[in-house]
């Protein structure tokens, strides 16, 4: 599933490209996504000018004049810049057609994107209950130690827990935990302040380390470009079970934490 920081890409890719352009037309050939499209999102977005492009965790902000579209990819899905018409191929399902030139194709080989509609993003259903940003100064070692103290819930499912904090996934919860030195499935309120403090640190870091790279291609991300991100080339322990820990040796071991696939190095988290 797409992250944070492939979001993020995806958004830096496209803002210079779409920003101050129009909606020339727009085409839906396929309406079923994990909420279906608004048959009224033609007539919503036709000739409205693009003011911006944001980021709120997962989601791209698509704001117009009096309202934003909210993008969501999916499992797979991505966000593609054409600068000339090329016909459509497989689970290409809408293509905003802009003006004076330029094509955005979203593309969903699963279908659990989503493109809807909101006058006010921040009330959202999908965005009011959001917690801060990892990368934005709010969040630090007060706010973490604040949110978890007294929780007996795992600290890997505590920080993909989009209340705690916006858009960590599964990847990037893994890695900066290794870089912190803490076990996935040590329960948020027994750690102590001074760990919490070096985590919040390891997530500004991995998540930025990301960001530089492009994000991380595992089978299908490529950001608005085209281009695929090259994260995983830097990766410690995600997805690299019995693999020796890039400090230690130690056969990196794989378990689950809250239905998601977690990597550690049992000599290096504790």
């Amino acid at each position: 599933m797409p992250e944070l920081p492939e979001v993020e890409t995806t958004r830096r890719g496209l803002e210079s490209l779409v920003v101050g352009k129009s909606i020339a037309d727009l085409t839906i050939r396929e309406p079923r996504l994990r909420w279906p499209v608004a048959p009224d999102l033609r007539a919503r977005l036709l000739g409205h000018r693009i003011a911006a492009l944001r980021r709120r965790g997962k989601y791209l902000l698509m704001d117009f004049t009096g309202g934003s579209l909210l993008v969501h990819l999916g499992m797979s899905g991505t966000l593609r810049y054409l600068p000339e018409a090329a016909a459509p191929r497989a689970h290409d399902h809408v293509d905003f057609h802009l003006a004076p030139e330029g094509w955005l194709r979203f593309n969903d080989p699963r279908r659990f994107g989503s493109l809807q509609y909101c006058a006010d993003p921040a009330q959202h259903r999908l965005l009011r209950h959001l917690g801060p940003e990892p990368l934005d100064a709010g969040f630090d070692a007060d706010y973490l130690v604040s949110a978890c103290r007294g929780r007996r819930v795992a600290i890997k499912q505590h920080l993909m827990n989009g209340t705690i904090v916006a858009g960590i996934g599964n990847i990037y919860a893994n890695e900066a935990l290794f870089l912190a030195g803490i076990r996935p499935r040590r329960q948020a309120g027994r750690i102590g302040r001074e760990r919490l403090a070096v985590l919040v640190t390891a997530i500004k870091s991995v998540l930025n380390d990301a960001l530089g790279h492009g994000g991380t291609t595992l089978r299908d991300f490529v950001g608005g470009d085209g281009r695929p991100g090259y994260f995983k080339l830097s990766l410690n322990v995600y997805d690299r079970p019995e693999e020796p820990c890039p400090r230690c040796a130690h056969p990196i071991r794989k378990q689950v934490v809250g239905q998601r696939a977690s990597y550690y190095c049992p000599r290096c988290q504790r």
